[in-house]
């Protein structure tokens, strides 16, 4: 059986507010997704909060439109949202000398059995430790190129 959990991390050469309005910010999400599905924002508000929802044009295998809701959330420290399916893709924000330290899981417990099975013969937890690791080389490049032109959010 795969894991229902991956999560990879890297450390990021700007403060955490400059991190977390990006992924706070779902017009940003195509800016840094490292899977190639993110087409661009539907609708969203100008800054996600607990509770809130938002709407990506998607692709993979064919196109689809997700609607995202956020289930966990903590000022510049923490967010995560979930669509229909029960999986959640979270970003943990640490400060740390020098920056941020980035956390980024794919957690897909709230899955039966049977749905890890699914997804380990799609192989989806390898994919999406892939992207992941490929969102934070993106979320990085984008978190420091905005700390070096002074955008905070």
């Amino acid at each position: 059986m795969s894991r229902p959990v991956v999560s990879a991390r890297t450390t990021v050469a700007a403060p955490p507010e400059v991190v977390f309005a990006i992924v706070a910010d779902a017009r940003q999400h195509q800016r840094i997704d490292g899977s190639g599905t993110v087409r661009g924002t539907l609708a969203a508000p100008d800054r996600l909060v607990l509770g809130a929802e938002f709407r990506t044009d998607m692709r993979w295998v064919t196109p689809y439109r997700m609607t995202n809701r956020v289930v966990e959330f903590d000022e510049d420290r923490l967010i995560a949202w979930r669509h229909i399916g029960r999986h959640r893709w979270r970003y943990e924000l640490e400060p740390v000398t020098g920056g941020t330290l980035v956390t980024e899981t794919w957690d897909a417990t709230a899955y039966s059995s049977a749905a890890h099975l699914f997804f380990g013969l799609f192989r989806f937890p390898q994919r999406n430790l892939r992207s992941i690791e490929e969102t934070l080389v993106r979320l990085r490049a984008a978190a420091e190129a905005d700390a070096a032109a002074g955008v905070s959010s």
